[in-house]
This record gives structure tokens, sequence and C-alpha cells, in this order.
């Protein structure tokens, strides 16, 4: 197998990663404000709510475009590393996001940091976010759970090739 066999399997195998992930983001969007129990929804802004999810959607794909484009910087041996930095910090941000994150930086609290009054996404049923732009909670924890997401990916630039993988995720 030659060397252009090799990342065109990588390449291959993170397109299917993305689709996936795209998928199970479109799905948790749209799937909660279905299973509310609220009387009457409230008017949602159809355009607002489109450009945010398709902004949502372009910042999750760069997490992708910054792991090749550090994985072309580092030597041979530590490509796989720092492609499962890139993916490893998407996941483990989008859960602790959507478990404490989003409630920390959102929602009611003190002067310094939230309370947890979302913790778990407890709370965002039919709810928007701002009624002057009449977007949905869902869809603003989406698009700012893709920028907290990247900032680590980010970060692995810094790191590449001096951290082993383990280390980084501990």
């Amino acid at each position: 197998m030659g060397k252009s066999y090799y990342y065109f399997s990588l390449l291959h195998i993170q397109v299917r990663i993305m689709k996936v992930l795209l998928s199970l983001l479109l799905v948790t969007i749209t799937s909660y404000p279905a299973l509310a129990v609220e009387t009457a929804p409230a008017m949602v802004d159809s355009g607002n709510t489109a450009w945010l999810l398709i902004s949502a959607a372009l910042v999750m794909l760069m997490t992708p475009g910054l792991a090749f484009f550090y994985a072309g910087m580092v030597n041979r041996k530590n490509v796989v590393s720092t492609l499962l930095q890139n993916y490893v910090a998407l996941a483990i941000v989008g859960i602790v996001w959507v478990t404490i994150g989003y409630s920390l930086a959102f929602s009611e609290g003190n002067g310094f940091i939230g309370g947890f009054s979302f913790f778990m996404l407890d709370g965002l049923t039919n709810t928007l976010y701002n009624t002057d732009t009449k977007v949905p909670h869902y869809a603003f924890m989406a698009f700012q759970m893709m920028f907290a997401a990247i900032t680590p990916a980010l970060i692995t630039g810094a790191i590449a090739e001096r951290v082993h993988f383990k280390a980084w995720v501990c």
C-alpha cells in the first residue's frame, strides 16, 4: 500500500465521521423542540435560525480541516495522534458543553459564572434565546458549542509533537 492510499483512507474515514457527527447534530437540534410539552410555541425566525445552524455546521467542518492542517505539519509518526487530538477535542467538549458548559455560560447566576438552571439542557423547551433575534435555545447552544469545541483543537497546534495523545486526554 502506498502513501497516497494511506492518506485517502484517512480522508475517507474522516468524511464518514463528519457525516455521522453532522447528522447527529441535526437530529438532536430538530428532535428536542418536537418533544416539548409547551402548548404555545414561540415564533421562531426561520432565516436567523437557518443561518445560525449553517454557521455552526461550517465551524464544525473547520475541525477536520484544522486536523489535516496540523497533521501536514508534523512528522509522519505523529500524524494519527494529531488527527485524534482534534477529533477527541470535538467529542469531549461537545459532551461537557451539553452537560454543564452551556448552563455555566448562559444561565442566570452571580456576576462571575452562571448557575445550574440549564444543567443537561434542562429547561430549554420551546424557549427563545433572544426575543429580538427569535433564535431557539438549542440552535444557539449548538452554535456556541462548535466554537467551544474548536478552541482546544486550536490549542493542539501549539502542542503538536510535544505531547502524546494519552497525556493530552488525561
